[in-house]
């Protein structure tokens, strides 16, 4: 009796320990971080961000006195809780929960396992509604199928053909309508604070996207870029301070956190119907419209407003671009919306005529030539046109003719930091070839000639980049080359409806 009367004061405190709830943030930033293995060449997966968010939120919060309770309501769904630091308070934080079991269907159907339903159905055709009672047997954990018994036997939720609905009496003890993160404080009195609650987030992701229109003479090109966006969590967070961050930052990846695989969700069972395959299951959902070009997309964008979560929201102001130690930093200039699922563009940069020069480039390892593809090149300078660091990101590239932009191709761009070349990749071109022979050959070495043929009715500027395979050697250059990232180059500029020739030779590894 006298250690149990110690027990019984310490779990009366405990039960008495009083909980508060903050609803939601007051002010708040979120800092989109790039999916670090996704190449410039790659878009978005929009059901699979790979990015992350750092979320900045400041609270006025009450905190009780002795041991209490906060319930930060409205954070992230994505929250990574070992993540969370929480400052101003007065003794500061002593236990982290995260209440991951919210309110969705999943949630209601593995928390009313066993207990009655109601299950109302209506034809489509006919307008007819139905109402039967019913009890939960299986919440399809795993991957299951939800499974209801009523009086005529055992069924599979959703596998009716009709319009259905389930019903629940109440909503099960623990569920929350909003991600929650609960902490356990200490404090001496009872007193309000203003409290920052900063935490990382999965299920985000940015990226740039480029629009490049060569001008009628071909030696420049208008240069438009949006900066997108990408939250697929189901928390809004409005009027936050946005900004994206570019560069590679290393993180450390886990590998036991709870996999969607996990949850409950519907399915039909068995053969994705009740009756054994008799009733075809329902049409798959269309997939997305393929997405317009962005400086089209920027142009007949509807009137919308930050509350329209399945929207592009196009903001015509223009991020600001900032250091952040190695990596860049573009800052959105105004407060916005970061809905739940949601894209959102701002604009990046808007350059009118900047120089380039178009190059037709072919690489060629020992006596292989690779077709040759157009480039576009030009000099990320401020006396060339640009003069700023600019992010990976897709690029649409359009020529004007007849009046008319119109699309040259789709391409890629990568990081690029001021003074670098920006080289935009056209496609390959039939009108330019590159062709090898063997000319000679040797116990350990071949000679070959490199010739280039130009049908185009004007002169081109063509670039080889030679390498060899396994440690060859190559030497003997009939024409002048230089050095460029550790390969050879040799430039000439192919007369209209000319060719060109190089000899070399390529001299096999020594051990």
């Amino acid at each position: 009796m006298r250690w149990l009367a110690p027990l019984l004061l310490l779990s009366a405190t405990h039960a008495l320990a009083e909980t508060v709830t903050s609803p939601g943030p007051d002010a708040v930033s979120v800092s989109i971080y790039r999916a670090p293995h996704r190449g410039a060449d790659e878009a978005m997966d929009l059901d699979w961000l790979q990015g992350f968010a750092l979320v900045t939120e400041t609270r006025r919060v009450s905190i009780p006195a002795g041991e209490g309770a906060i319930r930060f309501e409205g954070v992230a769904g994505g929250i990574l809780p070992e993540s969370a630091i929480v400052t101003g308070l007065p003794e500061g934080v002593f236990e982290k929960n995260q209440d991951s079991n919210l309110l969705s269907y999943a949630a209601l159907a593995s928390g009313t396992l066993g207990r009655p339903v109601t299950i109302r159905r209506t034809d489509r055709a006919t307008g007819k509604v139905t109402v039967s009672d019913a009890v939960l047997r299986s919440a399809g954990t795993g991957g299951g199928a939800i499974i209801i018994q009523s009086a005529a036997g055992f069924e599979a939720v959703s596998c009716s053909g009709l319009s259905e609905a389930t019903l629940f009496a109440q909503v099960p003890e623990g569920l929350s309508a909003k991600p929650t993160l609960s902490v356990r404080t200490r404090s001496n009195r009872a007193l309000t604070a203003t409290v920052t609650l900063s935490y990382l987030a999965a299920n985000f992701d940015w990226q740039a996207n480029y629009v490049a229109t060569l001008g009628e003479d071909g030696k420049s090109l208008d240069l438009f870029g949006w900066v997108t966006l990408a939250s697929a969590d189901e928390t809004t967070f409005v009027n936050a301070h946005a900004m994206a961050i570019a560069g590679r930052v290393q993180r450390v990846e886990e590998e036991n956190r709870p996999s969607a695989a996990d949850k409950p969700y519907l399915t039909c069972w068995p053969n994705h119907t009740t009756t054994s395959g008799l009733m075809p299951p329902p049409p798959p959902a269309p997939p997305p419209p393929p997405p317009a070009p962005m400086m089209e997309m920027a142009m007949a964008a509807p009137a919308v407003g930050d509350d329209c979560d399945s929207c592009i929201v196009v903001s015509a102001n223009r991020v600001r671009q900032e250091d952040l130690a190695d990596l860049k930093l573009y800052r959105v200039p105004e407060p916005v919306t970061v809905a739940a699922h949601s894209q959102k563009q701002v604009a990046l940069l808007d350059r009118k005529r900047v120089p380039v020069s178009i190059v037709y480039r072919s690489r060629v390892a020992s006596g292989d030539a690779e077709q040759p593809e157009i480039l576009i090149r030009a000099r990320n300078r401020e006396a060339d046109g640009l003069g700023l660091p600019l992010p990976q990101g897709s690029v649409a590239i359009y020529d004007k003719a007849a009046g008319r932009d119109l699309l040259l191709g789709e391409s890629s761009l990568d990081d690029k930091a001021i003074g670098e070349d920006v080289e935009i990749k056209v496609g390959e071109t039939p009108n330019v070839t590159a062709e090898t022979d063997t000319l000679d050959s040797g116990k350990d070495w071949d000679r070959y000639a490199l010739t280039v043929s130009n049908a185009n009715p004007w002169p081109i500027r063509f670039e080889a980049e030679l390498t060899g395979w396994d440690g060859e050697r190559l030497s003997g250059f009939s024409h002048k080359v230089r050095r460029k990232d550790g390969k050879w180059l040799w430039e000439s500029t192919i007369p209209a409806n000319g060719t060109a020739r190089l000899d070399y030779r390529v001299n096999e590894a020594r051990d």
